[in-house]
Parts: structure tokens; C-alpha cells; sequence
């Protein structure tokens, strides 16, 4: 599954979406073909290689030649309908527009059909919305993922006055994301990159397990002394990542214990929970043959195997402290052989097979019931697995 993450540490404006997408590899000729399908006229597309802070990235700027301008949502709407684009693209661009229409309305105490665009309304607004949507379909991304918003801070003027950053519309756009503000007194994020970004992101935080085959920074207007100002867009491919829990570990060293007892004790620390135990043979003080004991369990029984320890062996001490677990998939599979019903434990890793193991009890006790060597069984399971 191709998915993408965008790392907006110096924020998201409609123009840095697309430079991102431009530099990731979309045409900048196959998306002015696309937008032509919107029958919007009197602009032109141009990209650039930019360098801030040493690093270089593609501007991407609408170049008016003749303005036009849609004041009301319903607008916007007929033309995106309208067109010949397809409709995936057409829904997409209209959701963004109408979470934009329904934050406008929320900040000015109008209905959505009353609201009034200004600076969204106009064409490089339109064309940097409906060009961000088909890049992402022309670079056949399924799902979307986002860092934390970089809001800035400061002042911005806008058609309605001098406001505080965020500006009041993006703030509406923003509830129930993650943001954050490093006291750069730019606007970092302008109502257009968040209405984008939340409308197609599915969720916002860290990067997401991934292998990168492309990365693409887009360029805003802005020169930040401190930052970069990029939007950076990673490409790749969806892993799962590795299961990863966290276990405890109990050990000990145990050097004058009656042989005879350990198989005993490992029966007990089994009944009541551990995950596992195994012995270590080591030398200890002076040059004593011993054991390292080690349990590993989940934390809420580390008292009960902890007693059981102090009971049944001669330490006088634990080690315990935790470890992480990495696990694969596993899952049981039955198979028929000459032999009986054999489970097979199947292990996997980002979906493929990497572990085949037929249960040992029950090749046991089929090779028992049939009198044949363990090892036949074992190899029947495996053969039967492959034909199922």
C-alpha cells in the first residue's frame, strides 16, 4: 500500500503541498494537463529549484494573468462539478473547500452558503487545492499521514484586519489536531495547507512504520532565520511494524541446588504464568559451577514467581528489570496428514511467512499412536501445509 507522511516542522501552505509533490516526483506537465479538466483559464504553472538553509526544494507558483475570483462555496462547487476531472479528485477538493466554508462560517457567525471567501476564493487558491489533490492521485497515494502543525505566531493581516497567529479560520481547522508553536513569528500555517491537510490525512503524529522510495521538499514564500521553510513529503510503502511489547526478566544465580529440583521448579514457574524459563550453565565465585536462572513474565506475576523462587530454590537475591519483545504474527493452522490432525504454528512479518513450525506435542503423540519416527510426522505436516 503506497502511503505518504508530511513532516510540517515549517508549517503547510497550499503552494508547499504541491512544490512537495512536484519534487517527489509528479510532472509539473502531467498536472497542468490534469487542471485543464477544470476549464479555468487566465493562470499559469511554473516550478523552480529553491535552496533555503542549504537545502534545496521545488517552488511551485500560479502565476495570474487574469483574476477571477468565486466568493461562495456553491460556486466553487459548480465549477469543481463541472469539470471533466475524476471523481474521486472532484469529492476530495470539494470537502476541502467545504471544511474551509464551514470554518469561515463558525468564525463569522454566518450559515456556510453566506460565507464569503476572500483570499481562498481567488484562482491560485483553487488551483492550489484542486492541484493538490490530483498530484496525490497521480502519484497513486492510498493513505495519508501528518506531523504535528508548526502553527508560527505573531500578527497577520488579512481582508478583515490585523489577527493574531493562527489566523481565527485556521484555528477552526486545527481542533483536534496536534499542534505546536516555537515562538517563529511568521504564519507557518495558512488556512488553505490546514484545510488540505486535514481533510486527507488520516492521522497526525509520528511517522508511521514505512519503506521511503521517495521524499520531496516544497517551498513556501517565506525566509525563516531558524528553519528551512519546507514542507517535507515522505513516499513509500506501508510496513507493519514489528510486534513490540514490554516483559520482565527475573534472574538469579544458583550454585549449590540439587540438580533433581530444577525440572520441578521450571513445572511451577510455568503453572503460574511465566512466558518462559530456561537455565544458562556459568561459572561463579570461587570457580563454582553454577546456574543462571531466567524467568521472563508478564509484570503483574513477578510476585508470585518471585515467591515460588524464594521457596523452591537456595538463591537469596533476583535480578529483575524489564525488556522489549519483538514477536511475529503467529497464528495456529490445522492440517490433516495420515497421521491425525496436526496444528502448525505459522510466524509472519509485514504479511509474509517467515516461520513454519508443526506443534511438537502433537507429532509426538501421533508418532506414539502410530509407531512411526517423530520426525516423519513432522515432515507429513509440512508437506500436507504446502498442498492446503
Amino acid at each position: 500500500m503506497k502511503i505518504a507522511y508530511f513532516d510540517c516542522f515549517s508549517g503547510i501552505s497550499g503552494d508547499m503541498f504541491l512544490g512537495a509533490l512536484v519534487n517527489a516526483g509528479v510532472s509539473i506537465e502531467s498536472l497542468s494537463t490534469e487542471l485543464q479538466k477544470l476549464n479555468l483559464t487566465g493562470y499559469k504553472l511554473l516550478a523552480k529549484s529553491v535552496t533555503k538553509h542549504g537545502i534545496t526544494g521545488t517552488k511551485v507558483d500560479v502565476i495570474i494573468e487574469q483574476e477571477r475570483q468565486f466568493k461562495h462555496i456553491a460556486e466553487i462547487q459548480e465549477l469543481i462539478n463541472n469539470s471533466t476531472l475524476s471523481n474521486r479528485i472532484k469529492q476530495t477538493s470539494i470537502n476541502v473547500f467545504q471544511r474551509l466554508a464551514d470554518a469561515e462560517s463558525k468564525v463569522h457567525g454566518v450559515t456556510t452558503p453566506q460565507v464569503h471567501f476572500h483570499e481562498v476564493g481567488a484562482l491560485d487558491a483553487i488551483i492550489d487545492v484542486v492541484g493538490s489533490i490530483i498530484g496525490i492521485n497521480l502519484l497513486g497515494i492510498q493513505i495519508i499521514y501528518a506531523s504535528k502543525l508548526n502553527l508560527g505566531n505573531g500578527l497577520v493581516k488579512t481582508k478583515h484586519g490585523t489577527f493574531p497567529i493562527p489566523a481565527p479560520a485556521t484555528v477552526e481547522l486545527v481542533k483536534g489536531i496536534p499542534v505546536y508553536n516555537l515562538g517563529i513569528e511568521y504564519e507557518l500555517v495558512t488556512p488553505t495547507g490546514a484545510a488540505i491537510i486535514t481533510t486527507i490525512a488520516e492521522k497526525f503524529g509520528t511517522m508511521p512504520a514505512m519503506e521511503i522510495n521517495a521524499i520531496g521538499y516544497g517551498a513556501g514564500d517565506l525566509e525563516i532565520p531558524e528553519i528551512p521553510n519546507f514542507l517535507r513529503v515522505f513516499i513509500g510503502k506501508k510496513v507493519e511494524p514489528q510486534k513490540e511489547e514490554t516483559i520482565t526478566v527475573i534472574e538469579t544465580n544458583i550454585d549449590d541446588l540439587n540438580p533433581q529440583f530444577y525440572g520441578y521448579l521450571m513445572d511451577k514457574l510455568f503453572a503460574v504464568g511465566a512466558l518462559d524459563v530456561y537455565y544458562t550453565p556459568i561459572h561463579m565465585k570461587k570457580n563454582r559451577p553454577g546456574i543462571l536462572l531466567s524467568v521472563l513474565t508478564n509484570a503483574a506475576n513477578v510476585d508470585k514467581l518471585s515467591e515460588i523462587i524464594f521457596a523452591e530454590t537456595t538463591t537469596f537475591g533476583l535480578r529483575i528489570y524489564t525488556a522489549q519483545r519483538q514477536t511475529l504474527d503467529r497464528e495456529s493452522v490445522p492440517v490433516q496428514t495420515k497421521y491425525g490432525t496436526i496444528n502448525i504454528k505459522i510466524g509472519k512479518h509485514n504479511g509474509k511467512i517467515v516461520s513454519i513450525a508443526p506443534e511438537y506435542q502433537n507429532c509426538l503423540l501421533a508418532a506414539e499412536k502410530n509407531g512411526v519416527p517423530i520426525k516423519e510426522v513432522y515432515q507429513e505436516a509440512i508437506e500436507q501445509l504446502k498442498n492446503k
